[in-house]
């Protein structure tokens, strides 16, 4: 049953067959869905008591076994070189899909907030971009429109933790998961089969290959149920758990009928990293702009990451370039973009088959990268990178990180994680903030650091040690600097008292919040 407040054109999307097709997955799948969620808890304590986590001993035939390789991909997803990511908004849609970006990750996840008109307006909205009737007039007058060659949308759904209140079953909220990939897979998986396309979804924050096999489980009956071909659906999964970076084997092999690749989500994998070790000592990092992917236990990430997806014909996508440019200042765009022109060299040196970028102006520099690397090819799959030979313990390598903890860092952590709630709670996903495209994870990991400092003892670079009540009077400067820059006004008709508390809660209270989303959630309109 749906109780949502009323959105425009829902009854278009909140059909009683989609409804009840939905309604079937939490029925078959959501005792599963839980049971993997307790295992979660159970897996991290017993990591944290050790201060460490393996290669699984009972998966290691999966791993040594060479043979298994993971379905072609279709036509639409041989080319990745760029990726962009962003909300389901009109505009957005419009800008990526426009963008030069063979591929366009629609993102129902951390760079959205999920209000109901956000989640059921973007099926919408989805449903006219793969009908290409998505063209508007802005208010201003501005007017969007397709262009004839467009990129290929893979759709990313909600993290298993996360439910969805407006949409009962028995009495009890569906998953999150369920709602956004079940009414997205029955209102287009046959249109997109229809224009030689397909139902393609990018899978977030797993953390085992139980998980890997649920989402298996669900794309088949799915398929079955609407009687759409087996294999028709392709999945790219984000490693961005740590626990994940030791099963990427075993999870591809789960999915190896459906499977198209892997991505290097470098801000959940840092904020996985704190939250696994976040009381021991041997894992505190410095400030977050310190922990690039140069770093030792990143490295060890990535190049396991290159070379498990080549060994098994996926292909492996790399991390967010998150910068926005600054028009009105040349100097640091141009600063920025080196930045990232870098970085993606990096990862095309890597073998990296292409990489993720936040904003259209970011496209021409990542394409003109793996363009040049690729001469000519499609992908890196040929470098199998058998050169690579990672261990348990360079993954867990957090003491080689260089850098210090800085009063700078615990500032910007306080400022972005309470600047970046407050858009959260107005129902706007991607903040950009000093140039950076915020998103939930990075939101996650400053208020982590914070946690994890302050419980460890740490100190910063000047001696101090970090408590409760430095952070308290960090959060206040840096919540009157908001107000000084933006005015009385427009920060009393914000939310930045809901917003200081709630980040006040998740970074420094006793007990560790599992997702800042969770507490969150109950404070959207």
């Amino acid at each position: 049953m749906a109780s949502g407040p009323s959105v425009e054109r829902q009854d278009e999307v909140l059909t009683a067959e989609a409804l009840d097709f939905v309604g079937e997955l939490q029925r078959r799948f959501g005792p599963a869905r839980e049971n993997l969620l307790a295992r979660r808890q159970e897996r991290r304590a017993e990591a944290a008591r050790a201060g460490r986590l393996d290669f699984l001993p009972q998966t290691r035939d999966v791993r040594a076994d060479l043979s298994w390789r993971v379905a072609p991909a279709p036509p639409a997803l041989v080319d990745r070189r760029v990726e962009i990511t962003g909300p389901t908004e009109k505009k957005m849609l419009v800008n990526a899909l426009n963008s030069g970006a063979p591929i366009f990750l629609v993102d129902f996840e951390d760079a959205n907030s999920p209000t109901w008109s956000n989640m059921v307006g973007g099926q919408v909205n989805l449903i006219d971009a793969i009908e290409r009737r998505i063209d508007f007039t802005s208010p201003e007058g501005k007017e969007y429109r397709l262009a004839d060659r467009i990129a290929t949308m893979i759709m990313r759904p909600r993290g298993w933790h996360l439910l969805e209140r407006h949409l009962q079953f028995d009495d009890e909220p569906v998953a999150g998961a369920f709602v956004d990939f079940g009414l997205y897979f029955f209102h287009n998986a046959r249109r997109l089969l229809d224009k030689g396309l397909g139902p393609y979804f990018y899978l977030p924050k797993m953390e085992s290959h139980l998980e890997a096999r649920l989402w298996n489980d669900i794309f088949v009956f799915a398929q079955d149920a609407l009687g759409v071909p087996q294999g028709s659906i392709r999945a790219t999964v984000l490693v961005e758990t740590i626990p994940a970076a030791f099963e990427m084997d075993e999870i591809l092999f789960e999915l190896r009928d459906h499977a198209s690749g892997c991505n290097a989500g470098r801000w959940d994998y840092i904020f996985s990293l704190i939250k696994t070790f976040r009381n021991r000592p041997e894992y505190v990092l410095p400030d977050r702009a310190a922990v690039t992917m140069t770093v030792p236990s990143m490295r060890a990430y990535t190049e396991l990451l290159v070379k498990t997806c080549h060994q098994r014909g996926a292909y492996a996508i790399g991390g967010m370039a998150a910068f926005i440019p600054n028009r009105r200042d040349p100097e640091v765009t141009e600063a920025a973009l080196a930045k990232v022109r870098d970085d993606k060299e990096r990862e095309a040196r890597d073998g990296f088959d292409g990489s993720w970028v936040a904003h259209p102006d970011l496209v021409p520099v990542a394409m003109e990268v793996f363009t040049r690397m690729l001469e000519g090819r499609p992908n890196q799959e040929d470098r199998r990178r058998d050169d690579v030979q990672v261990s348990a313990d360079q993954l867990l390598d957090a003491r080689s990180t260089p850098g210090e903890i800085t009063e700078g860092g615990v500032r910007t952590n306080a400022e972005v994680g309470i600047r970046y709630i407050e858009s959260w709670l107005r129902g706007l996903g991607a903040a950009g903030i000093n140039n950076l495209m915020e998103d939930v994870a990075t939101a996650e990991i400053s208020r982590s650091q914070i946690w994890q400092w302050v419980h460890t003892s740490a100190r910063m670079s000047s001696g101090q040690q970090i408590d409760a009540a430095l952070v308290r009077r960090i959060m206040d400067e840096e919540l009157a600097k908001v107000r000084s820059t933006i005015g009385d006004q427009a920060f009393e008709s914000g939310r930045f008292k809901e917003a200081y508390d709630l980040f006040d809660q998740v970074a420094l209270a006793d007990d560790f919040v599992e997702f800042l989303t969770l507490p969150a959630y109950g404070l959207l309109e």
